[in-house]
């Protein structure tokens, strides 16, 4: 059986294998919480660089804190959730800072407040317990269900916001401190206002995002994260980072991106909403492999492919090329404004083959409002001509409606019916690719929490202590009354513009 010193000592080895680790004494004292491991939360340059955005203020200090792998094992030893740092309980410091990347993370939350001794539902803290804070990237869509269990929603790009909360929570007791963050743009304060829905822009001058430590226990082990632009200029009807959500794509040039990558960084990952549209990234890239790095994409678009970008990605040591259709077919592609055509797709793959790759990485949706049959068959057809190029590995999810988009409010598929289509495409499909489906039942909870509010923040919690199974949640969201509702679809910005199906019935919220 693990006890508490092998949980601390786990904690060490950690810190041990890291690079770039912070330490401060500071009079405000800041835990940093990930919803998930320390392997997941590593990976996130958003939490990397609120890190290192925290230690920049003069009067403040971070420290990390991760979902435990096994939360079981500090239930049974009884040991209170603790800093990666100095192993302090996180419930000794004044804010808990949580980055909360997606809906299905709701539940390492509750876990990890749990396992703080803090009360999971705002309305039962006190003044004593530390303030609760959470941001992140699910503030660019639906924070809504974050509500009941934290003070302070930071909405948006938070690396000038987390400053104000700092400088604010240092000279204020914590009720002024709320009425006060309440008229700020860029807070909102549940049960005090701000305004809902505001995705808060930083200003150039904090980027780019970048990694403050490199550790190898990590999903991209050893590698230096830096973004060489923010944000997407494109208009794809599904996503929360299209051009209208922040101002469309910030660039970052070439050789401020070189000089913030430290000397011993030999792994190097360039992300970004779409980073292959810098307009100098074969240039950056080239730079970087030619100092003998490795380098890595995080969002390559298909028609900004050329062989000498993919050849440099090999020259980086990338073995597999991976690349988005976001469409069963091309009539799909074109409702959702996704500027890909399969002939590019096909120019991938070659491109991909000639540079010594091994496989080609397709990621695809099912599910889409108005998709048929046809649009599936369509696809295990196109699919079928790509793996004669090379074999083809394809990523299929299930379409989640998210808000802030012009396909805000659109209703689910269906688990039978996703299950069906997928079902569909690999008869169709015949083994000539391997299929990776996310579960259709897992897609139609974050459905749920996606496109519902706070309601379904508690029905989360409910299924949580029911044990968090899917059956859970579906009895959860019942017995809380959960209904889809339409928040706030954005302009669709085309000429001929589609209509999207809605919930039938359900009328949209204030804005407010």
């Amino acid at each position: 059986m693990e006890g508490r010193y092998s949980l601390v000592e786990r904690a060490r080895a950690l810190l041990a294998d890291e690079q770039g680790t912070l330490y401060k004494e500071a009079p405000y004292r800041v835990a940093l919480c990930y919803p998930s491991p320390y392997h997941v939360g590593m990976s996130s340059l958003g939490y990397q660089a609120i890190y290192g955005e925290v230690h920049a203020h003069p009067g403040a200090t971070a420290e990390r804190v991760f979902l435990p792998d096994d939360v079981e094992a500090y239930r049974r030893t009884r040991t209170p959730l603790f800093s990666l740092e100095t192993q302090s309980p996180a419930a000794d410091f004044h804010l808990l800072a949580f980055s909360v990347a997606y809906e299905l993370e709701l539940t390492g939350l509750f876990s990890m407040l749990e396992l703080a001794r803090i009360p999971l539902l705002t309305e039962e803290r006190t003044a004593r317990h530390p303030l609760i804070v959470a941001g992140g990237p699910l503030t660019f869509s639906n924070p809504d269900p974050l509500e009941p269990f934290v003070d302070v929603l930071v909405q948006g790009e938070a690396e000038d916001l987390i400053h104000v909360l700092l400088d604010a929570a240092q000279s204020m007791d914590k009720e002024a401190l709320l009425t006060h963050l309440a008229r700020v743009p860029g807070f909102r304060v549940p049960g005090r206002g701000g305004t809902r829905y505001h995705v808060a822009k930083a200003t150039d001058g904090r980027l780019p995002a970048r990694s403050a430590i490199v550790t190898p226990h990590t999903e991209l082990r050893s590698m230096f994260l830096i973004e060489p632009e923010r944000g997407c200029s494109r208009g794809c009807h599904y996503c929360v980072m299209r051009r209208t959500t922040n101002g469309g794509m910030r660039t970052v040039p070439p050789e401020r991106v070189l000089s913030l990558i430290p000397d011993y960084a030999k792994r190097v990952g360039l992300v970004g909403a779409a980073v292959t549209d810098h307009p100098r990234i074969v240039e950056l890239l080239r730079t970087l492999v030619d100092a003998g790095r490795e380098v890595g994409v995080s969002s390559l678009r298909a028609d900004r492919l050329t062989q000498e970008l993919v050849d440099q990605l090999r020259r980086g040591g990338a073995t597999n090329l991976t690349v988005a259709a976001d469409g069963a077919s091309q009539r799909m592609r074109d409702l959702v404004d996704r500027k890909h055509s399969e002939e590019q797709i096909i120019r991938a793959a070659h491109f991909a083959k000639t540079a010594g790759m091994r496989q080609l990485k397709v990621y695809n949706v099912v599910g889409l409002p108005l998709e048929e049959d046809a649009d599936v068959d369509e696809l295990a057809r196109f699919t079928t001509e790509l793996s004669r190029i090379m074999p083809v590995a394809l990523g299929v999810a299930p379409f989640v409606a998210k808000r802030n988009t012009p396909l805000d409010g659109a209703p689910f598929a269906g688990i039978r019916e996703v299950e069906a289509r997928l079902e569909r495409l690999r008869r169709g499909l015949k083994g000539r690719a391997e299929v990776r489906p996310t579960s259709a039942r897992w897609a139609w909870v974050e459905y749920m929490l996606a496109q519902c509010g706070p309601e379904s923040g508690l029905a989360a919690l409910d299924a949580w202590k029911d044990g968090g199974s899917f059956a859970a949640f579906k009895k959860a969201f019942q017995a809380r009354g959960c209904q889809p509702y339409m928040a706030r679809r954005v302009e669709d910005g085309r000429r001929r513009a589609v209509t999207w199906p809605i919930v039938d019935g359900v009328a949209p919220p204030s804005a407010a």
